[in-house]
């Protein structure tokens, strides 16, 4: 699959790395974004990167400069004013509008400039708001004003046209067809956005001559219209708007993510409006956007709320109030971000140094390359293992491909992988990208299949966006997204595309010991089965709070929890979020015991001289609340002013410490069938993630570690990882390794367990201690990715919960103790 740079350039080379700029984009890179080293950043059309240079510039200007507030006579507020004056005419010169027929309008951002226009546009029961199923969430929002006031709301698709014989010799590639009308109140008009032809109304190439055609009048829509058209050929990308206002065509463009590339040209495609943000374009400064708006079309927008800086005269105590003439002034409320306004000009320089065009060519020439590479991908039974989404889902040729690609994966089943499989490979192998649906619900459904049930039903089903939720009845509820940028290189497409084809692409199945290939339905061969009888208990962990260290003791009880006292406490930070290692690494240095002669949890720090101590029989009866924790509602107990204060001071953040109390939590365990379905039963636990407790054996700690010393996984790692590092609650010794895979039930003397399946295990097993830092490395759950993934999970021991209740018409529970020793008999039945 792979093509040598040498190869890649005579294809592209002409375009790739912009031969006629001062710096080609390697030296650029190597220079410039020092911090990537290693790593691909795919994720421009998010937000693209800001280079060293440019920081350096922007630095040096403020730290030379005084800059004022812009609303005074005194010398640096007149410094101030020159510089944003020349910054709006430099944001006009970016989009090619004369100063003579537009103004620019800061904002906080391509969203907040869409809302001004929806908010001051004069809706009325005559108009009608129409835009792609495509559009993002921020330009849907605008129908929200327009049905407040009465106006008929439309969404549309735009159709790839397959058979251009039939388009009788139009040059025209995309036919538009509307979807039902949405109003609010009784009377719906007939007669707007309800006659017309728009299943034959075709756009050229979907692109901005369609800002023409219609503001001429070209494309028989009915009046009083706001539509909105994808410019970009690959999926949520550049949007357009139209506004029909008294039998005249206004546009609005959002071009957030497109003008990086193709900035619309304003005296070709004379749109009325046009949204942007520049962290968009050249990565800060972030919190700033523009509205650029024709002079017609702002004397239309009618700003209701007036501020600082809006008005020329008011009068306190009486209605008085005389608005400002400039429509710069009128539209931006308040002291603009003056000092971002002020670093606009240090990353226009670097778009002037390459050119839009070259920018684009070169963004293209990646695009394209590893869209046609991807297509090649396929399964050792040929199936396909990339879903490109967009209006052309075949290969291209020549430079055709916007800078974004949005796909899915298949498994060689025809199942598909998740978008947070994906996700989670992807940052072990250094590749930042997007999942999800990207604020685009109209574009999901669309393109991944998805009726107005399935939405409504996923969402009953609790997934809501940025979720983990990513397939749900077969299908998934999002995608994954790459984007380039003007520093991407040629080596960020191959480190993608390896990523592709080693963590996705399925070959001949091969039995290598202990495991199939990535993608087989078992994980471990059935043969190493075998009833051993020296399989024994190595070690007992107690962990009281929760991401805390842990301690070991020789003999421990039961309970209907699980270990007694293990994850009873967790801390919460000020605003009620559970504190965890993932977000307080520190968390990891604070060592406990509990000593249960003495009824004692014991807490220390190395950053503290003296040790906590908490009652385990203190009552807390008047400090009791209910907490959301992951998901389940717990009963807790919360602790005073002297337990609160150590745990702050050590971790250096207000917290709380609490104890829980009850909780009621709805498991599944596996039932013996072959496939494992799962059977409802209800299990106490405390502030556990899944089961009860983690069981890890030796061995499989063992095979792990001379992977990782092989070099059979992501890199080559010298020390060994122990058991330790995945917070077990019990480890075993004599088995072989990963047979814990297969054991539906175990009994360690009297005591017997339920397996629940094997620990999903996320980047946290990347986390150690050394001399008190906290350091995160790739390994050693990269390594762990290479041959323990199993349907979207990288897996590594066993959870179990404790059978505890003995049946019969009075339920008694037996206190059992485990033992360091004692023998474990496990059952594959």
């Amino acid at each position: 699959m792979e093509m040598s740079k040498e190869e890649f350039l005579g294809q592209f080379g002409g375009d790739y790395g912009y031969p006629g700029a001062p710096k080609g984009v390697d030296e650029m890179r190597a220079t410039e974004f020092k911090r990537l080293e290693g790593m691909a950043y795919l994720d421009h059309a998010g937000a693209t990167l800001y280079s060293e240079v440019q920081m350096a510039d922007v630095l040096n200007d403020l730290t030379s400069n005084v800059y004022g507030n812009p609303h005074s006579q005194s010398d640096s507020s007149m410094a101030t004013s020159d510089l944003v004056t020349a910054a709006r005419h430099q944001v006009l010169k970016y989009f090619n509008a004369s100063p003579r027929e537009y103004k620019c309008i800061f904002t906080s951002g391509a969203t907040a400039a869409l809302k001004l226009v929806g908010e001051c546009f004069p809706w009325s029961r005559e108009s009608c708001y129409m835009y792609t199923m495509e559009n993002h969430n921020s330009v849907l929002g605008i129908r929200e004003y327009a049905l407040s006031k009465g106006a008929t709301v439309l969404a549309v698709d735009v159709e790839e046209v397959a058979d251009l014989a039939k388009n009788h010799g139009s040059d025209s590639l995309y036919k538009i067809s509307r979807r039902s009308n949405q109003r609010r109140g009784k009377d719906v008009l007939s007669h707007n956005c309800q006659n017309g032809s728009l299943s034959d109304i075709l756009g050229q190439k979907f692109s901005l001559s369609l800002v023409k055609l219609i503001k001429e009048g070209k494309i028989p829509l009915q009046q009083q219209i706001i539509a909105l058209f994808s410019l970009d050929s690959s999926v949520f990308s550049m949007l357009i708007k139209y506004i029909k206002y008294r039998g005249k065509w206004m546009v609005l463009i959002d071009a957030a993510k497109g003008c990086a590339t193709e900035p619309p040209n304003l005296t070709v495609y004379p749109a009325d409006f046009v949204v942007c943000s520049f962290y968009k374009i050249f990565g800060y400064p972030t919190g700033l956007g523009a509205l650029i708006v024709k002079n017609e079309a702002a004397n239309l927008l009618n700003k209701t709320y007036f501020s600082g800086g809006t008005i020329a005269a008011s009068i306190a105590d009486i209605d008085f109030v005389q608005k400002r003439k400039n429509i710069e002034q009128v539209l931006e409320d308040g002291t603009i971000s003056f000092l971002n306004i002020a670093s606009l000009r240090h990353g226009f320089k670097i778009i002037e140094m390459l050119t839009t065009s070259a920018i684009e060519r070169h963004t293209a020439s990646l695009a394209t390359y590893v869209r046609n590479k991807m297509l090649d991908l396929k399964h050792s039974n040929e199936i396909n293992v990339c879903t490109i989404y967009g209006q052309q889902s075949s290969k291209v040729e020549g430079l055709k491909m916007g800078p974004t690609i949005t796909f899915n994966l298949k498994r060689e089943d025809g199942s598909w992988f998740g978008y947070r499989e994906v996700e989670k490979l992807a940052s072990l192998f250094g590749i930042h990208l997007r999942t999800g649906c990207f604020c685009n619900p109209g574009a999901c459904a669309k393109y991944l299949g998805l009726s107005h049930s399935d939405l409504v039903s996923n969402f009953e089903a609790g997934h809501v966006c940025w979720d983990d939720n990513d397939i749900i009845n077969g299908k998934p509820t999002g995608a994954v997204r790459i984007s380039f940028g003007y520093m991407s290189t040629y080596e960020d497409a191959e480190k993608f595309l390896k990523f592709l084809q080693s963590s996705f692409v399925s070959l001949p199945v091969q039995f290598n010991g202990y495991m199939l290939n990535l993608n087989s339905l078992n994980l471990i061969d059935n043969s190493s089965q075998k009833a051993v009888s020296d399989i024994h208990l190595k070690s007992i962990i107690i962990y009281p709070v929760k991401s805390c260290q842990g301690f070991g003791a020789k003999s421990w009880p039961l309970t209907t929890g699980g270990l007694m006292y293990d994850r009873e406490w967790l801390l919460q930070g000020s605003g009620g979020e559970i504190l965890t290692q993932k977000k307080v690494p520190e968390l990891g240095s604070i060592r406990t015991l509990i000593d249960l002669e003495l009824g004692k949890l014991f807490i220390e720090s190395p950053t503290r001289r003296d040790k906590l101590q908490v009652s385990l029989l203190e009552s807390l009866a008047d400090l009791r609340e209910e907490i959301d924790v992951f998901g389940q509602r717990y009963e807790v107990q919360s602790y005073g002013d002297r337990v609160n204060t150590w745990f702050s001071e050590v971790i250096g953040r207000p917290c709380t410490l609490v104890r829980c109390s009850s909780s009621k939590y709805r498991s599944c365990t596996y039932t013996g069938l072959r496939d494992r379905p799962c059977r409802d039963t209800q299990s106490k636990l405390n502030f556990v993630n899944e089961g009860q407790l983690l069981l890890i054996s030796e061995e499989s700690i063992s095979d792990l570690n001379s992977r990782l010393n092989s070099g059979k996984g992501d890199c080559k790692q010298k020390l060994p990882v122990d058991a330790m590092r995945f917070r077990p609650n019990l480890v075993i010794s004599g088995s072989s390794p990963y047979s814990e895979d297969n054991w539906k039930k175990l009994c360690i003397g009297e005591a017997c367990f339920t397996s629940m399946g094997g620990c999903n295990r996320c980047q946290m097993i990347n986390l150690h201690q050394d001399s008190g830092q906290v350091l995160k490395s790739k390994e050693p759950l990269a390594t762990l990715a290479s041959y323990r993934r199993k349907k979207g999970k990288i897996l590594f021991g066993i959870l179990l919960n404790y059978e505890d209740i003995m049946e019969g018409e009075n339920e008694i529970v037996a206190e059992r103790w485990l033992q360091v020793g004692q023998q474990v008999h496990p059952s594959i039945e």
